[in-house]
């Protein structure tokens, strides 16, 4: 059974609205390596459609991006992208699959099927993955800004507060920091 690992940008201040955070290359190339390591993307439907509205121009070479931002796109069309969603049915984009029926289930079939792990991106899915208990780490890239401003991660709230136990935590040029987290079970 792959890992759970929902990664994010945030703000210092909790912050995911994806025009906050800094997109350089060192940011992108960690995003990267990340995608690498896993072998499949999970998103919600909202999360889908961003990225479903951006990165394939980038990767086809429609718009202009730098080179990090490119071979992030190039890499993110061919993997495997799935999205639960309760209200869109048709997922056009290359490699995506829509995941139905009982969240928990769906999710930990997905799992059992991706030893490489699955990366979650997803404020709002996290937070229900969270709720049941699914997800197995934390990768969150936290950016040197306050926001002062939502969405929030985990703004409609948990039942209970989760442990987490640090792996590590690397400070990148751009003055964000990398914080990698396991669940303390």
């Amino acid at each position: 059974m792959g890992l759970l690992t929902f990664s994010l940008n945030l703000t210092l201040d909790g912050c995911i609205d994806h025009e906050e955070g800094i997109a350089d290359d060192e940011t992108h190339a960690f995003y990267t390596h990340l995608m690498d390591e896993r072998g499949a993307m999970l998103w919600g439907r909202v999360t889908y459609e961003m990225m479903e509205g951006y990165w394939p121009a980038v990767a086809r070479g429609d718009m202009k991006a730098p080179a990090a931002m490119r071979e992030w796109a190039v890499k993110l069309e061919a993997k495997p992208k799935y999205v639960f969603s309760l209200t869109r049915k048709h997922f056009p984009w290359s490699h995506s699959h829509h995941l139905t029926g009982d969240l928990r289930t769906a999710v930990g079939k997905l799992k059992d099927a991706t030893p490489a792990g699955v990366l979650l991106g997803s404020g709002k899915l996290a937070t229900a993955l969270d709720r049941l208990d699914l997800i197995d780490e934390y990768q969150f890239l936290v950016h040197p800004r306050i926001a002062g401003h939502g969405p929030t991660l985990y703004q409609s709230g948990l039942a209970s507060t989760r442990r987490l136990d640090l792996v590590s935590a690397k400070p990148l040029r751009c003055g964000a920091v990398v914080m990698h987290y396991r669940r303390a079970r």
